[in-house]
């Protein structure tokens, strides 16, 4: 959900930013019409002549801001899950095992386990050497250790064999799942 929202509000702060760089190159409404100059004589002269470095500053410092912005807009429209991971057939051809059906197998073994009240699976890294991320929102009486030790055993391993891969390297997040003191009478 935060990325959604990430990604809206990105797509209007570049709205505003688009459309303000376009009033400021056309020069129109903000800055009085389209042939009045945006520096007066006397600010060409003060910084243009006395200074010559300063313009090509602030040129270089603003494509600067350009770079990390158009860096930043890629790296939130970049997908952060795993399509996709190669296993190895075992006759010199290779099989495509799609990410999600891996992150549903495992989220539901690791959900059934005793003491997980709801279990999400994240798929990461790359074809070739995936990983998972992990979250698993504990019941309140169950034990951390007993639900890591139950999710590292028998499901991640069941997980590696069936997708064929030599180490499937998972990060773990534990939470407890919200509820109501019990009131003692």
């Amino acid at each position: 959900m935060l990325g959604v929202v990430n990604r809206i509000l990105l797509a209007l702060a570049g709205l505003v930013l688009l459309a303000a760089g376009t009033a400021v190159l056309t020069a129109s409404w903000p800055l009085g019409g389209r042939h009045a100059p945006l520096l007066t004589d006397e600010a060409r002269r003060r910084y243009w002549h006395a200074e010559g470095w300063w313009w090509w500053a602030v040129l270089a410092g603003l494509a600067l801001c350009v770079l990390l912005a158009l860096w930043w807009l890629l790296s939130q429209l970049r997908r952060s899950r795993l399509r996709a991971v190669v296993v190895d057939t075992g006759d010199g051809a290779f099989a495509l095992l799609r990410g999600h059906a891996l992150e549903e197998a495992v989220a539901a073994e690791a959900g059934a386990l005793e003491g997980v009240a709801r279990c999400r699976v994240a798929l990461r890294g790359r074809r070739g050497s995936p990983a998972l991320r992990v979250a698993l929102e504990l019941e309140p009486h169950a034990v951390p250790a007993d639900a890591l030790a139950a999710l590292a055993g028998p499901v991640l391993t069941h997980a590696r064999t069936s997708a064929g891969l030599a180490g499937l390297p998972t990060e773990a997040r534990l939470k407890v799942a919200s509820h109501r003191a019990q009131r003692v009478t």
